[in-house]
């Protein structure tokens, strides 16, 4: 792990800004490759918010399950930069990965590109090993300038929910200007969106599509999710009505990511009603209300339930918030989160909803905001607030509690630190 860390740290110096939202340099380094990305097939972006990562796995699963191969691109990564790259269905291996990125160092030499650069650019390369399969793209930040939007044309593009976030990157810090950035330059081909916070940001969506000459597909339109009072979840388009029996992923807000990689699945490949049964008990993905049924902090955390999620953005908050008002048991929050994330927007959504909340720093994480300031940060809220010095005392400290939910929330990269130490 070590020697994929210093290669990654040298390779960080290729660029003196993490991210620079221009294309110029990505187009160079696949030109040096031999414009891998015009050679992949299958191509599928996904772009929005949130949800990219659920939709993508859900997606993947169900077509894994009717057969196809998939390879899947996704960021940031939780544990170790392998996650980020999955081809022929099976996480890269890191000594694979070593090689890769040393191949593709050699080929830049000392032009400039970026980390995620460079990542995207090894993806596209080494998908040409497999370039028949599928191939799920998710973008990094936004679209429009992402490095992944290098194709000229895709099968169909995935959009999540889209909400306010990393407006410090835009001139138009507005709702608007996010919707921009992520739908301007979306491929003519087949749009599947999904559902989103509210009715004003889904016809703002509408709106901005407009141009777009793709088949669009609306969450509420064109297909249509429900869970219904008797435990069965019904699905439903133009194709017919499907029961499905509950997905492997917590929360409601699950169930409309999956409805929408389940309605591409129909319209787009050769899937069948027991593929999409089979595939939505099958995804495999972590750090979304993801629960730690054992390990170290599991055992510190005795009866009660030990629950992460990366969630760090308004909109995730209220998914997160809304999930805990569903559950029989006290919910305790404990968070940490990045310097460049809008604090008291994401926490506001706590208030009242869980019964306690501890702040941390993220270990191993620069970026970190201190404990301190994250609490000064939220005097506005007029909550009590619980200060703990490591991600162990935050569990025992919430560990007198009998019966609840000791819940992380706030970024994956703490996500990422507690399954390290669990």
């Amino acid at each position: 792990m070590n020697k994929l860390r210093n290669l990654v740290s040298k390779l960080e110096k290729h660029h003196k800004r993490k991210i620079d939202l221009t294309l110029d340099r990505t187009f160079n380094l696949l030109k040096k490759l031999g414009n891998p990305q015009d050679k992949i097939k299958n191509v599928i972006n996904v772009v929005g918010t949130n949800a990219k990562a659920s939709m993508s796995y859900s997606l993947k699963s169900i077509l894994n399950e009717a057969g196809y191969k998939c390879n899947l691109y996704t960021s940031p990564h939780l544990q170790s930069f392998t996650e980020r790259f999955i081809f022929d269905d099976k996480e890269i291996k890191e000594e694979e990965l070593i090689e890769l990125l040393n191949d593709i160092e050699k080929v830049l030499k000392n032009d400039s590109a970026s980390l995620f650069e460079i990542l995207t650019c090894a993806f596209l390369k080494y998908a040409e090993n497999f370039k028949d399969n599928v191939n799920i793209v998710e973008a990094g930040l936004f679209f429009q300038f992402d490095s992944t939007n290098v194709f000229k044309n895709n099968l169909l593009t995935l959009i999540g929910l889209i909400h306010t976030d990393h407006l410090h990157w835009l001139k138009n810090k507005t709702i608007d200007g996010i919707i921009h950035e992520k739908t301007s330059r979306l491929l003519n081909s087949n749009i599947f969106i999904n559902k989103q916070l509210n009715e004003e940001i889904r016809e703002k969506i509408e709106k901005a599509l407009i141009n777009n000459s793709s088949n669009k597909y609306f969450f509420g339109k064109e297909f249509n999710i429900l869970k219904q009072e008797n435990g069965f979840i019904l699905y439903q388009d133009d194709i017919g009505e499907i029961i499905l029996p509950e997905p492997n992923l917590i929360g409601d807000h699950q169930i409309y990511n999956i409805s929408t990689s389940i309605a591409a699945s129909r319209k787009m490949f050769n899937v069948k009603d027991q593929h999409i049964k089979k595939g939505i008990t099958k995804i495999e993905l972590k750090g979304r209300l993801q629960e730690l049924t054992s390990g170290k902090l599991k055992e510190i955390s005795g009866q009660n339930r030990l629950i992460i999620d990366g969630g760090h953005n308004e909109s995730s908050s209220i998914s997160i918030s809304k999930w805990i008002k569903q559950q029989n048991q006290d919910v305790h929050l404990i968070c940490g989160m990045m310097k460049d994330k809008e604090h008291y927007q994401f926490m506001k959504h706590f208030k009242d909803v869980v019964k306690s909340i501890t702040l941390i720093n993220i270990p191993n994480q620069e970026g970190s905001i201190s404990k301190e300031e994250f609490k000064d940060k939220l005097n506005d809220l007029k909550i009590d607030i619980n200060l703990s010095s490591s991600i162990q005392e935050a569990i025992k400290l919430n560990s007198k509690y009998q019966d609840s939910i000791c819940l992380f929330a706030g970024s994956l990269y703490m996500a990422g630190e507690v399954l390290n130490l669990n």
